[in-house]
This record gives structure tokens, C-alpha cells and sequence, in this order.
């Protein structure tokens, strides 16, 4: 996975080998070709086969997005050979649904150990256990699966209603040092401005990305994870006035700051992709 880690992450059906390309022409920071819920079972063979191909063909390429996978869960017929294809040198993350097993995660980061795992939340079974998979190794970040999580509790609502379960992810992320979490979708498609308040909804949770179901997605998913020109001013700022002090207290804007408010001054370039931030760790 790239330095910069992923804000966007767009889900394309495993059977459409003609959506792609476009769908790596988007602007997403990852593309997840998706073996699951968007492929009948019928067709899930079909569609392993469609992405194999377009691999092959994508071999030696390089740039992009990051390809990630969406395979089946662990006890489904189709849950091995989706996780062979992910061995693919592309193939850069996997995503596993219905996570609520951490040996299952075990078992395929010793399978896999060159793939992030992206395990994705959506029951409560795996909220339970959210700590214990994301401690799990291989796991690069969680996935919060909103929809299917509402179902399984009968939960309305993705707004208050989400809340503690939003910061168990992102408490459970910090703990085990790994990326912030990335959000569930938003079904609006062609409201922008419902898109772009949802991602700055969980950037304020603490989550660092989103999953996105449609391209005209991506642009306000990307908007809303990205620094301000008054945050990066800032940033910049803080990082100049602390190495001009040597560490020592000193006060920016009329505010004194000390290494908390450093670290989230670097956190800031970062996501900007300011040079010489990228080596500080999310473990900070």
C-alpha cells in the first residue's frame, strides 16, 4: 500500500471486467473489485475468473489505485479461491467481510503476507471482537460495513444512532496501531454536498477514509478527508515555530503548543502530502 494511506475506496462488481479501468480512472485512492454482495451466486466463479484476467493483463503496470479485493467470508464455498487470487502481485489489499473471527485473519495474513487485511465490520458479533481483529496480524485498517451493521441490530439510522460504535473503531484502531478505520457507504449518489457531510462527520470520529459505491462519490469523499488551506498554514506554522525552539514551549496564533499539538501538525502534512512527513508512523 502507498505511503499516503487511502481516503476513498470504491467498490466495482467482480463481474463487470468493463467497469475497471474507468473505475481506476476515477480519482479513488483504491479500488475494490468486489466478489461479494455484488455478485450473484452464480455468477461468482464467472466473476473470479473476469478478475484474474483483467490482473493478468494489468501485470508490470504501475501507478494508480491501490486494487484491493472484496472476497467472500470465511464458510462460503467461494472463500478459498477468492483468497488464492488475492496472491496475485496486483492485488494490494483484501477485504474481508462478516470479520468476526481474528484466526481467520491469522490464517490468511500467513497465507497472504505481502496483502493488507481489511477486515469489515458489519455485525455484531465482530463490533464485540473489534479490538481482538484489529490486533490481528496483517490487518492495515478496519472497514465499518453501516448498512448490514443496522440490519443485524435493527438499528435506524446512521447518524446518532452509530455513534458508539464509530468510536469503538476508532478507539479499537488507535490501541492496536493501525490507520484510522474507513466509513461505511453513503446510498446518495448525486448529492455531493449529503456525501461530503458524511465524510466530515467521520473525520471527525476519527476515521481516515470511506467506502464510496459510485464514482460522482469520490470527489467529495477525497474533499472531505483533505486538510484545508487554513489547516495546512497552520500546520505549517506549528512544525516551523517548534523546530525553530528546539522543543521548546512556544506559542503559535497566541496558543502555547506542546507535542500533542505537533503530532497533529505533522498528521496534518501528511494527509496533505507535505515531503518528509510520510515516515511518522499512525502509531504516534
Amino acid at each position: 500500500m502507498p505511503n499516503t494511506p487511502a481516503r476513498s475506496l470504491l467498490f466495482v462488481p467482480g463481474h463487470q471486467a468493463a467497469r475497471f479501468d474507468k473505475a481506476c480512472q476515477s480519482g479513488a485512492d483504491a479500488v475494490v473489485l468486489d466478489l461479494e454482495d455484488a455478485v450473484p451466486p452464480e455468477r461468482k466463479d464467472e466473476a473470479r475468473a473476469q478478475i484474474a484476467q483483467w490482473l493478468a493483463a494489468r501485470a508490470g503496470g504501475a501507478g494508480g489505485p491501490v486494487i484491493a479485493i472484496r472476497i467472500n467470508a470465511a464458510g462460503t464455498p467461494w472463500h478459498a479461491a477468492d483468497a488464492a487470487l488475492c496472491g496475485h502481485p496486483a492485488v494490494g489489499a483484501l477485504m474481508l467481510p462478516k470479520a468476526e473471527d481474528a484466526a481467520v485473519l491469522r490464517a490468511l495474513a500467513a497465507q497472504l503476507p505481502a496483502v493488507a487485511l481489511l477486515p469489515l465490520v458489519e455485525t455484531a458479533r465482530g463490533m464485540a471482537r473489534v479490538q481482538e481483529l484489529a490486533a490481528a496480524p496483517g490487518v492495515q485498517r478496519l472497514v465499518f460495513g453501516t448498512i448490514d451493521f443496522q440490519a443485524d441490530l435493527d438499528i435506524e439510522g446512521d447518524g446518532l444512532e452509530l455513534l458508539y460504535f464509530r468510536s469503538r473503531m476508532t478507539l479499537a484502531s488507535r490501541v492496536a496501531g493501525i490507520l484510522p478505520p474507513v466509513d461505511g457507504v453513503s446510498t446518495a449518489i448525486d448529492d455531493a454536498a449529503r456525501i461530503e457531510a458524511d465524510t466530515l462527520q467521520a473525520r471527525r470520529l476519527g476515521f481516515g477514509a470511506k467506502l464510496c459505491i459510485h464514482p460522482r462519490q469520490v470527489a467529495p469523499v477525497n474533499q472531505g478527508f483533505a486538510p484545508t488551506p487554513a489547516q495546512i498554514q497552520w500546520a505549517r506554522r506549528v512544525i516551523q515555530a517548534d523546530a525553530a525552539s528546539g522543543g521548546a514551549p512556544v506559542a503559535v496564533d497566541g496558543k502555547m503548543i506542546d507535542k500533542p499539538v505537533v503530532l497533529k501538525a505533522r498528521a496534518v502534512l501528511r494527509a496533505a502530502g507535505e515531503p518528509g512527513q510520510a515516515s511518522t508512523a499512525a502509531k504516534e
